[in-house]
């Protein structure tokens, strides 16, 4: 098995700050939490819970937070999440594919490599052609 690498994870959905699953995965877990944008990507509704599907070459930002985990915490942390996200490495059935990405931070613009939870390739053809897209971005304002 190989090791990932211990990047900070972008989240964009349920794990935000205030929204259901943050206090159940990552309070008192994190070094730092603070708020960062995905370009390149589009987000979709799922419903209940959103997907990322990149979009190379079309325009779209994702918003987010970049979430620095505890290093005592970080293997504990990446197995819940990917447990959370149903993701298993090289597995077809898995609705997100966990990703090393470029994501910027909102406070000084540096670019920082985090991981996301992106749709995977099925998923993201089907959002593609019937998904209901959150034109905003932010998950957390999709309803305003």
């Amino acid at each position: 098995m190989t090791l990932s690498p211990r990047l900070p994870f972008f989240v964009y959905g349920t794990l935000r700050p205030g929204e259901p699953n943050h206090d159940a995965f990552l309070r008192g877990r994190t070094l730092a939490e603070e708020p960062a944008r995905w370009e390149g990507a589009l987000l979709y509704d799922g419903p209940g819970y959103p997907y990322v599907v990149e979009e190379s070459g079309r325009e779209g930002t994702v918003y987010g937070d970049l979430v620095t985990a505890r290093p005592e915490e970080y293997p504990a942390l990446l197995a819940a999440l990917d447990r959370l996200e149903e993701y298993a490495p090289d597995d077809p059935r898995n609705l997100y594919e966990r990703l090393a990405r470029k994501v910027v931070r909102a406070a000084d613009g540096t670019a920082v490599q985090a991981w996301v939870y992106v749709a995977a390739p099925s998923v993201a053809a089907r959002l593609r052609t019937r998904g209901k897209l959150i034109e905003s971005g932010d998950w957390a304002i999709r309803r305003g």
